[in-house]
């Protein structure tokens, strides 16, 4: 069953049918050449329970608080408020798309949406003021990443439904590894600026006048992260309920810009209805897979697969951290984990490794996928905003930030309070 399950899986993604289609298909397949009973009586059940979660709630709320803040015109001011922070280091207005980057990435909760937003802002500066747009354009698409990490996290929220762990600690566990390769990306930038000047830009100094007075255009922002993240871990609200809140904030962070008015407000709500369908049609599909999955007794028989390999748990560790790497060259990154969360969290519940700390896990594998070729997502996104040049270069300037991904994973594997801490202590 293991073995027709995956090839199935495989096979169905090859022939490019939609992910939620497949996973559904799969489900049919295990229920009809697998299962004891006929598990397809139980499809609305299980489908009705899934679909009026209030849990899920929350992922249109959040989608909503991004597109509101994008077509509010609040990025552009964000850019340039960073730039009079960050652009005295190494690489000068390159920092300024990772600050902003991380800033969007603890609101709007998707990655995608968090490069296109700095792309668009920050390609025409780049253009204008000539700088190498291999490192430029790889920064943004990097920082773009940290959407689906820094919470609040689409990606985390769908993890947690998905695997019934809470989502308050998985929103705790990705902010010290999120925030950490922010630095890093910083870091590494600077790094790669004082060795190779030509790849940065110039340094753009500014006054203490002028820093102090571009705060106006971040506190908002940060008021925001403070009130959405910090009333779900103080547990004055759920994540569903500080979405809502979250969303109120960006409609009066928004509107003084004068950038909301009726066209945009509906321009917001049919993003939002488009991305939530999506989101929700994989969702529902997933939730059936597992179920039928779970009626096979796939988890058994899959942890009985891996114990008689005689290999370590730290051995079949790392044999999933590599079929992920694998995998994210060819899959979308939430098709990525729906696909193969009902597969590789028994194993690793069972091999007895904390399944919030996989879930940290797993989003920094799907990180690295949404920045390599052949499908990662930020890639073409960053591309479709600039004027001129090939993708390669985008890929190429990814690459360094590639490689502090694939430390984090090390490093999170060596050190599992890096994501543990912040839970342990909720």
């Amino acid at each position: 069953m293991i073995l027709s399950v995956a090839l199935g899986l495989f096979a169905l993604l090859a022939l490019t049918i939609p992910v939620g289609i497949v996973l559904f298909l799969l489900g049919f397949g295990v229920d009809v050449w697998f299962s004891p009973f006929p598990l397809i009586k139980g499809l609305g059940q299980v489908i009705w329970s899934s679909s009026s979660s209030s849990t899920l709630i929350a992922i249109p709320f959040f989608v909503l608080l991004g597109e509101i803040l994008v077509r509010g015109g609040v990025a552009a001011r964000t850019y340039s408020a960073l730039d009079t922070w960050l652009g005295w280091l190494p690489g000068g207005l390159v920092h300024a798309n990772i600050g902003t980057a991380t800033m969007f990435s603890a609101t709007s909760g998707s990655s995608v949406a968090t490069a296109a937003t700095v792309a668009t802002v920050a390609m025409p500066q780049a253009e204008r003021l000539n700088y190498d747009p291999r490192l430029f354009s790889g920064a943004i698409a990097a920082g773009g990443t940290l959407g689906i990490l820094i919470p609040p996290s689409i990606n985390l929220i769908v993890y947690g439904f998905l695997t019934e762990t809470s989502i308050p600690r998985l929103f705790l566990a990705g902010l010290i590894p999120g925030l950490l390769m922010a630095l890093t990306f910083v870091i590494v930038t600077a790094l790669i600026c004082l060795v190779t000047p030509s790849l940065g830009g110039p340094r753009r100094h500014y006054s203490w006048e002028e820093r102090l007075g571009s705060l106006v255009h971040l506190l908002p922002i940060i008021a925001l992260f403070v009130v959405v993240v910090g009333s779900i871990y103080a547990g004055w609200a759920t994540p569903t309920e500080s979405a809502a809140v979250g969303v109120a904030m960006a409609l009066a962070i928004a509107m003084p810009g004068g950038s909301i008015n009726l066209h945009s407000l509906q321009g917001c709500l049919l993003g939002t209805v488009r991305v939530t369908s999506m989101i929700m049609l994989v969702v529902i599909a997933a939730y059936f897979l597992n179920f039928t999955l779970a009626s096979a007794g796939l988890g058994q028989k899959l942890t009985a697969l891996v114990t008689s390999y005689d290999l370590t748990p730290l051995g079949t560790l790392w044999l999933i951290i590599a079929l992920y790497i694998v995998l994210g060259f060819f899959v979308e990154t939430l098709s990525l984990m729906v696909a193969t969360i009902p597969i590789t969290v028994p194993i690793i519940a069972g091999l007895g490794f904390d399944t919030i700390w996989f879930g940290v896990l797993m989003i920094v594998l799907v990180e690295m996928a949404l920045i390599t070729p052949p499908v990662g997502l930020n890639l073409y996104v960053v591309q479709g905003a600039r004027r001129s040049g090939h993708l390669g270069e985008v890929m190429v300037g990814a690459l360094p930030y590639v490689a502090v991904m694939m430390a984090m994973v090390v490093a999170l594997v060596a050190f599992p309070q890096i994501a543990l801490f912040l839970p342990d202590r909720l």
